[in-house]
């Protein structure tokens, strides 16, 4: 009576046993018994696959020779003249004080102090010009005091201690171009927005939420004054105050908006 020939052999060469019941491996598709069934046993070939590419994953970096950086890159950066190697940060000679750029530095230092000077007369001539025209704008507002104390619309129940005269600029399009009026030095500069916008008749929409509202600007640097601010703390003010007896200007701007920039264009 012939044997049976039934099931397989394990394909590992020093192996060969037949096994009933092989086992196909989902790997390499080979066909084990049950002692090399599994990959690290019979050296399956996926497996070698996945190290190699893990390998070949594996990138090398590389460390910044610049003192306390520790950026790492994963290609080199190296500097052509001291040819150390860089993170992208300090590529440039400039960044990592390159030992080649000695030649280099007397001329940035002389163009940083150039620089400098250039950037010190300007401030100069604005700080002597802005002097020049706070003292102008006095002495126009103490001129001007006497005219609006005589026309000036406000309210006539505040004491006389209390009153600060203002020619207000009305927003443009206005039918009037300028209104005096007085206030008092106690108001917030929102109470002064509100009280200024009743008596020239101006939309004032600046409790609800709209794109533009009233604000009150500084005739001299067309800032925008904060709505809390008090109005006596702006007279007092140093370098750039407001004036008893000087201008003002309204205008409706969007609540992003910290300066009005075409100031002069209220006064002609």
């Amino acid at each position: 009576m012939a044997e049976l020939d039934i099931g397989e052999h394990c394909q590992v060469e020093h192996c060969r046993q037949q096994d009933f019941l092989p086992f196909v491996c989902d790997g390499c598709s080979g066909i084990f018994c049950l002692e090399h069934r599994s990959k690290e046993s019979h050296s399956c070939s996926e497996v070698n696959i996945v190290n190699e590419r893990l390998k070949t994953d594996t990138h090398t970096s590389y460390p910044c020779s610049f003192k306390d950086c520790a950026e790492k890159e994963l290609v080199p950066v190296v500097c052509p003249f001291c040819e150390k190697n860089f993170c992208l940060r300090h590529r440039h000679q400039s960044d990592h004080e390159c030992e080649k750029l000695e030649i280099s530095k007397p001329r940035m230092a002389a163009t940083q102090k150039l620089v400098k000077d250039i950037i010190e007369s300007k401030t100069a001539v604005t700080v002597s010009k802005r002097r020049k025209g706070a003292k102008n704008n006095e002495t126009a507002a103490k001129v001007a005091l006497m005219k609006l104390k005589l026309h000036a619309d406000g309210d006539k129940s505040l004491p006389q201690t209390e009153r600060i005269y203002f020619q207000v600029f009305l927003p443009k399009g206005s039918k009037e171009k300028s209104k005096p009026m007085f206030f008092c030095h106690k108001w917030s500069v929102g109470k002064v927005i509100d009280f200024a916008a009743s008596l020239a008749s101006l939309r004032n929409d600046n409790n609800k939420s709209t794109a533009k509202k009233l604000r009150l600007c500084h005739v001299t640097s067309g800032e925008v004054l904060p709505l809390d601010n008090i109005l006596e703390m702006w007279i007092a003010k140093k370098g750039c105050p407001l004036y008893n007896g000087g201008n003002i200007i309204l205008e409706y701007l969007n609540d992003e908006e910290q300066f009005l920039t075409n100031v002069d264009s209220y006064l002609e």
